[in-house]
């Protein structure tokens, strides 16, 4: 199953309402419901590559976590990579 890693969001199930009528505001006898379908309501998961245990890993993350910064993005390129990683003394 598909969830952000980070805070554990997924999609989750609701419903669609189907309407007809016309407004009591414009004039008609108000809207009524015809049909409540089943759907589900997706995550906005997108794949990144971020930083865990110290190692760069391309995992979903939601775009909450993105925006509040409760994923630490992995440096792009080997340069930044070597700086990521602490190196072990010779």
């Amino acid at each position: 199953m598909r969830a952000c890693v980070s805070c554990g969001k997924r999609s989750v199930a609701g419903r669609h309402y189907t309407r007809r009528g016309q407004a009591k505001v414009k004039g008609g006898v108000g809207r009524r419901i015809v049909r409540k379908n089943l759907r589900r309501f997706q995550a906005n998961l997108q794949r990144v590559k971020v930083l865990l245990n110290g190692s760069p890993k391309r995992v979903l993350v939601c775009t909450e976590c993105i925006k509040h910064g409760r994923v630490q993005k992995a440096p792009s390129g080997q340069a930044g990579l070597r700086a990521a990683i602490p190196q072990r003394p010779r």
